[in-house]
Parts: C-alpha cells; sequence; structure tokens
C-alpha cells in the first residue's frame, strides 16, 4: 500500500547491537540514515527471569524515514540484516507520513540556495 504524501516511516525493533547492521542495510537499499532509539521489552521468545524477577531485554529502536518508491527495497534489506525472519529477532512495520519537515537536505539536492528557490512540496 502506497500514500499519498511521498515518505513512510519504517519501526525497526531489534535487540541491542543489531542497530549498525540494520542502518547500514538500510543505507545501502536508499535510505539516507535514521535514528536510533533506546528501549526495553520482551516478546514471547524473550521471556527472561533471575531470582524470579522478570527482566526485559533492552532494545534498539530504528526510525528511517524514506521516499514511497524505496520502502519496499529499504524494509527487504533491513529484513535480512536483521534477520527478522528467525523467531525471537525482532520486528519491523512501516508507517504512512502525511508531513515532514526538517529534511531540507532532500530538497536542496542539485538546487542553488537562496532566497526565490522555489521549495520542493512536501
Amino acid at each position: 500500500m502506497t500514500n499519498d504524501y511521498g515518505n513512510e516511516l519504517i519501526v525497526t525493533i531489534v535487540k541491542r547491537g543489531w542497530s549498525e547492521p540494520v542502518l547500514a542495510a538500510a543505507r545501502g537499499a536508499g535510505a539516507e540514515g535514521g535514528t536510533i532509539l533506546l528501549g526495553r521489552g520482551t516478546g514471547i521468545h524473550e521471556v527472561k527471569t533471575l531470582l524470579g524477577i522478570a527482566i526485559e531485554p533492552e532494545k534498539e529502536i530504528i526510525l528511517t524515514v524514506v521516499a514511497t518508491d524505496r520502502t519496499d527495497a529499504v524494509l527487504d534489506a533491513i529484513v535480512t540484516a536483521a534477520e527478522l525472519d528467525q523467531p525471537g529477532m525482532g520486528l519491523a512495520f512501516v508507517l504512512p507520513i502525511r508531513r515532514v519537515t526538517g529534511r531540507v537536505h532532500m530538497f536542496r539536492k542539485g538546487e542553488a540556495e537562496g532566497p526565490g528557490v522555489p521549495r520542493a512540496p512536501i
């Protein structure tokens, strides 16, 4: 499914230490970068306890904004790099983005900067 806005957000949640391979794969498939957040949580394959106390494994959450026409290629690369087709390795999903600001670099490539230069629609 595609959206009319031109951008989508790929959210990838993996075990701590897996974000760098995910970002490298995403960039290799056409993404321009990503944001890594730290989190905690458990899945059905990660219930661990220590002295009867549940331990929540640390996670890395990678947020990657991509052009809609690159989403499938980037997501496929992430799935392969993070081994998301294996149980307990993590998950990824795609959300439509209605509006983006702050990605000026995407619209300035090859353009002269300065007053009077029209901005590309988002």
